[in-house]
């Protein structure tokens, strides 16, 4: 099986446990066609550069998986069909990173900037 890292933009209209069960819902997609979903964070709502499909702001979703290509695929499928998904990223790595993302370690670093002041 590939590994794979999967980033998705669901709609601001949402609220977080809506969006945080499409994370869930798309992990079970995957783990039905014989994948599994090795870590999956939750970025929160973020402002985007530019509107898409009307929106200025969106929730970020990120999922590290380890999966056949035909359930990535049919992963991405139902993604792409679902309404409360705008936009859909995978990209197949040789490895994942140890940790926390790159996006939820600079909020943790922030966090303890602000805390420290």
């Amino acid at each position: 099986m590939a590994l794979y890292e999967h980033t998705f933009i669901a709609r601001q209209d949402i609220s977080n446990a809506q969006a945080e069960s499409l994370i869930e819902h798309f992990g079970a997609v995957l783990t039905d066609n014989g994948g599994k979903v090795v870590d999956s964070e939750y970025w929160g709502l973020k402002t985007m550069a530019y509107k898409v499909n009307k929106n200025r702001k969106g929730h970020y979703a990120f999922l590290k998986t380890d999966a056949p290509a035909p359930a990535v695929a049919e992963m991405e499928r139902l993604m792409r069909l679902h309404d409360d998904v705008m936009r859909v990223l995978t990209i197949k790595v040789d490895a994942h990173d140890e940790g926390p993302s790159v996006v939820i370690q600079a909020k943790n670093s922030r966090d303890e900037r602000r805390r420290d002041r």
